[in-house]
């Protein structure tokens, strides 16, 4: 073809939308500018969903209930008492009992998140009966608070096995779940017990994003088992140490109401009074609704405060390493 006839054609492509290789990037910038909106698009599409539940179930709620907290209850039920209700959480020894024993989940919160990760490292280098041994720690996660609770009075009573094992081996009878200063270690053990098979599960799929040539680089160098875990397994564990932290922490906060119930009840002497157990006393026995909305309100501030802190000591943690 003469270059006469390839000018020719090539103006002619560009009146009708051609060119001479059959494409026109003029006409086809309007489409890649579309593609390119909706590639950016495409992620918050997909968040929105989640987002809205969230929004709709979680933090609407959680506004409504703060707001709630700043009205009274009783004669002055719905009228605005400004922090009347705070005043007064501060003023009750049950609360206070129970922030101490807030304090006291922080301070066992190590424990709580070392023994389901030693089981898990145990079982990740295969000891004898490791498949076993799995089954048996995540079996109490299956069974319901209300019956550990119930298996625990019996083998925790005064006159139960735990204590007769205690005085057949010289140890006087100890009143685990009578003694206000044994009763809250006793119910935090249980739930211990009860729910370090999930986070075994957890440790274990960590387990699973583990480099296994760093262990055998260890085992090579003669490391003994303690500096395998701390130079190797906690450093390389580190995002599912503070995802087990946070979520035991929430846990230890928010689901032990079922064995406070079962097993003490609050007592002895309101000692293992917790916020979730004071929440629901002043809901369902006192019908002080915007005094629990109060409680509610602390306790999320504290796991929300708790749990930053939490993290950001890993993270720092992590990076030293």
């Amino acid at each position: 073809m003469s270059p006469v006839g390839s000018s020719v054609r090539a103006a002619q492509g560009a009146r009708t939308g051609e060119t001479v290789g059959g494409r026109c990037p003029a006409s086809k910038s309007p489409r890649v500018r579309n593609g390119r909106r909706a590639e950016r698009l495409a992620p918050y599409i997909l968040v929105a969903p989640a987002v809205l539940i969230i929004v709709v179930l979680r933090l609407w709620p959680l506004g409504l209930g703060a707001s709630f907290s700043f009205t009274g209850d009783g004669e002055r039920n719905g009228a605005p008492v400004g922090l009347d209700n705070y005043a007064e959480l501060i003023d009750d020894p049950l609360f206070r009992t129970a922030l101490r024993n807030v304090g006291l989940l922080v301070l066992l919160l190590p424990v709580a998140v070392a023994i389901p990760g030693l089981l898990a490292t145990f079982i990740h280098l295969r000891v004898p009966g490791h498949p076993f041994f799995r089954s048996v720690y995540f079996f109490p996660a299956v069974l319901s608070p209300v019956i550990v609770g119930a298996i625990f009075n019996l083998l925790l009573a005064f006159d139960g096995p735990l204590n007769a094992l205690l005085g057949g081996s010289g140890v006087g009878p100890v009143d685990w779940l009578g003694d206000p200063d044994v009763a809250i270690f006793a119910v935090v053990g249980v739930h211990i017990w009860a729910t370090s098979g999930m986070a075994l599960v957890v440790f274990l799929a960590g387990f699973a994003t583990l480099d296994s040539a760093l262990l055998d680089a260890a085992r090579v160098d003669g490391a003994s088992l303690t500096r395998m875990i701390w130079h190797v397994i906690i450093p390389g564990l580190s995002r599912t140490i503070q995802f087990v932290v946070v979520t035991t922490m929430i846990g230890m906060l928010t689901s032990m109401f079922g064995l406070l119930y079962v097993m003490t009840s609050g007592g002895p002497e309101g000692s293992t009074y917790l916020p979730e157990y004071y929440i629901w006393v002043q809901q369902g026995q006192m019908s002080r609704p915007a005094l629990a909305s109060a409680a509610s309100t602390v306790l999320f501030l504290i796991m929300l405060v708790v749990g930053l802190l939490q993290v950001g000591l890993l993270r720092r943690a992590g990076r030293e390493d």
